[in-house]
């Protein structure tokens, strides 16, 4: 049996807090609290007050002075705060409380309340590029940017398409990513933005562009990205034009904003149903080396496998580091002409340039993945919740978060994708 508290209010339709409807002020408090709390606001058709009034269902009489009876079912431990609360609020009215014993409570784990719509979600007024954009402009606009994708508009406003950083790789002949490139030196970024200048946004576009309105709830707007694996929608009105854009991360903050506080939940012996952990979308096919692992090793594997990272483990597949490409960016610096060379080649293997010097095919044998790696890492373990995960991933701006056990051992890698998935009971 577990020990509840029901606490009821019996107030008015016409009561106040803060010049606003009580029942509306008293609902949001208990949302915002985030506890494992119910509550339910019921409205009378006829009824009498201690001042003598009479209220009754009269149709010129029902919506200003109905009686309201609000009932909050909530954990023992929580009752006295939330007493405390309501107390502060109650300008007119009777506040009743008593003890339930409830034999069970389960409580469903949606990320986010399903009457959340895409407009309540969505970046608005989002940079946008027209058909005939220099490929160029396009990449100045998105390198100081955190997307990696901008609309594409006709000349009513209307999204035709989406460049993404995948388009202008694979259509567009850009040698690298859009932080790469951001890494790169001057002369080397100059250069690579003269060849894009003379493509344009249609050539290269993703066509039709996948839309979705901003009165559409946020619930479906996930499955269209996860049905046409698309990582953001550009969200349009009712005419069709251009508002927003709605991307995983716009997703992922409101997971944070809106989320119950699942710990607390299962602290009160709540049952939670289909609460997940990082063990259960962690991705075990991640590629390891050892950090004896020759870099010239490194590199094959992040070409052959088309890898942003590999993970550097010690004998007892204890994670020691990372390393992507941009880690061998930086490392081979000084020389970075060669190193540019050889990763442009990764997505480009019919070039042939100065990664073939001997300099430098010198330098990747003779240099280990210790030597590269990046060791101020930020790890999770496999039993957190997945929402404190995407807390974690918000707060610094990563994408993927190395997954490991309580004896620190290297167990995979969680992404936004997978997270996303998650969110929606589906296999990540």
């Amino acid at each position: 049996m577990l020990n509840y508290k029901g606490i009821e209010i019996f107030t008015s339709e016409a009561a106040r807090y803060k010049k606003k409807p009580l029942i509306d002020a008293v609902v949001a408090y208990i949302h915002g609290l985030k506890i494992a709390a119910r509550c339910v606001v019921t409205r009378g058709i006829a009824g009498c007050y201690e001042s003598g009034e009479v209220a009754t269902g009269r149709l010129e009489v029902l919506s200003h002075n109905m009686p309201i009876r609000i009932y909050i079912v909530l954990p023992a431990a929580e009752s006295e705060k939330v007493i405390d609360g309501l107390n502060g609020m109650m300008e007119e009215g009777i506040v009743a409380v008593h003890d339930l014993n409830v034999l069970s409570h389960r409580a469903d784990n949606a990320f986010f309340p399903r009457q959340l719509m895409v407009r309540d979600v969505m970046t608005p007024d989002p940079e946008r590029i027209g058909p005939a954009t220099p490929l160029s402009d396009a990449v100045r606009m998105l390198l100081p940017s955190i997307f990696s994708g901008l609309p594409v508009v006709d000349e009513s406003d209307r999204p035709i398409g989406v460049v993404t950083q995948g388009d202008l790789i694979r259509k567009g002949g850009m040698p690298l990513r859009l932080g790469l490139l951001a890494e790169s030196d001057e002369g080397r970024r100059d250069a690579v933005l003269a060849q894009l200048a003379g493509r344009r946004a249609e050539a290269v576009m993703t066509a039709p562009a996948v839309k979705i309105s901003e009165d559409r709830p946020l619930s479906e707007a996930v499955e269209l990205m996860l049905n046409k694996k698309v990582k953001r929608l550009p969200v349009v009105d009712a005419r069709g034009r251009l508002t927003g854009m709605l991307s995983r991360l716009d997703i992922f903050r409101t997971v944070m904003r809106e989320a119950p506080d699942w710990n607390a939940f299962r602290a009160q012996k709540v049952e939670v149903a289909r609460l997940r952990r990082v063990a259960d979308i962690v991705r075990r096919d991640t590629q390891t080396v050892t950090a004896e692992t020759p870099l010239e090793e490194v590199v094959r594997i992040i070409d052959r496998n088309d890898l942003q990272r590999v993970a550097v483990l010690d004998k007892e597949e204890k994670l020691l580091g990372l390393i992507s490409d941009r880690d061998l960016l930086r490392f081979f610096k000084p020389a970075q002409e060669g190193i540019w060379g050889l990763l442009a080649r990764m997505k480009q293997p019919f070039m042939q340039d100065a990664c073939q010097s001997g300099d430098l095919q010198r330098c990747l044998s003779e240099t280990r993945a210790g030597d590269v790696m990046t060791t101020d890492l930020i790890t999770v373990r496999e039993e957190m919740l997945i929402e404190e995960a995407i807390g974690r991933m918000i707060e610094k701006g990563l994408k993927r978060l190395p997954v490991i056990d309580a004896e620190g051992r290297f167990k995979g890698m969680i992404s936004r994708d997978s997270l996303l998935r998650t969110g929606f009971g589906e296999p990540a």
